[in-house]
């Protein structure tokens, strides 16, 4: 079962990414409990704000486990993707800015930077509704296949990871790399990392020591108010 350090966590989590203009209103993040059961935020909560109150346990079908919130409308995201990948322990389901702009003008996601690289493939799902049906979200589940994060055009980004610390610091790679990318395209067309060049920083940047980093690299941004 999840313990309440997770819960706080991924309450935490949601906060830190919204800050950091990943999430947007209606983003949401879960952690897997056991094989059945996991927790998310609340369709209703305020994500800049988010708390251990607003999150509600669910089962794979959306029936409450614990807790009197509804779950997002697009919780199907998150069953799906649990129920065929049992090495996933956490999910995010973002709204970020650069790499949705590349969805909407086709451009494909390209390792420009080490860490961008642990990505892999991401895949780009060709649609910009919600995924709020079973049958999405298995749609859904299968453009992600054995990856760590795919595009849904238009619409966000889906990033999966092992445990918490990892699905949060590839949701921030994935965005850090698309910027980079985007703002590399407005001069020239950007130096794409090798596959021997991706397969070296995979092997040297995979850590969790390094997903902690980042973690507490964007939580003192969004704890340290500005000077400028």
């Amino acid at each position: 079962m999840a313990t309440h350090a997770q819960q706080s966590g991924l309450a935490e989590a949601i906060r830190i990414l919204t800050r950091s203009g990943l999430i947007d209103h209606s983003g949401h993040g879960s952690v897997r409990r056991d094989a059945r059961t996991f927790d998310i935020n609340s369709g209703a909560s305020i994500r800049a704000t988010v708390t251990d109150a607003d999150i509600v346990a669910i089962d794979l079908d959306g029936q409450l486990v614990e807790g009197a919130a509804r779950p997002p409308l697009e919780f199907p995201i998150h069953a799906a993707i649990y129920r065929a990948r049992p090495d996933v322990g956490a999910i995010m389901h973002t709204h970020p800015r650069w790499s949705t702009l590349l969805t909407m003008v086709g451009a494909p996601y390209r390792p420009v930077f080490g860490q961008g690289a642990l990505l892999g493939d991401v895949p780009v799902f060709d649609s910009p509704l919600s995924v709020n049906t079973v049958a999405r979200g298995e749609e859904l589940a299968a453009a992600l296949g054995g990856g760590q994060a795919v595009l849904l055009k238009s619409h966000g980004a889906v990033i999966a990871g092992a445990d918490l610390l990892e699905c949060f610091a590839l949701s921030v790679y994935l965005e850090e790399n698309a910027c980079r990318q985007y703002q590399a395209m407005q001069i020239g067309e950007p130096y794409v990392l090798s596959e021997a060049e991706q397969a070296a920083c995979r092997q040297r940047l995979w850590s969790a020591g390094l997903f902690q980093k980042a973690w507490e690299h964007y939580r003192a941004m969004c704890a340290t108010p500005s000077s400028f």
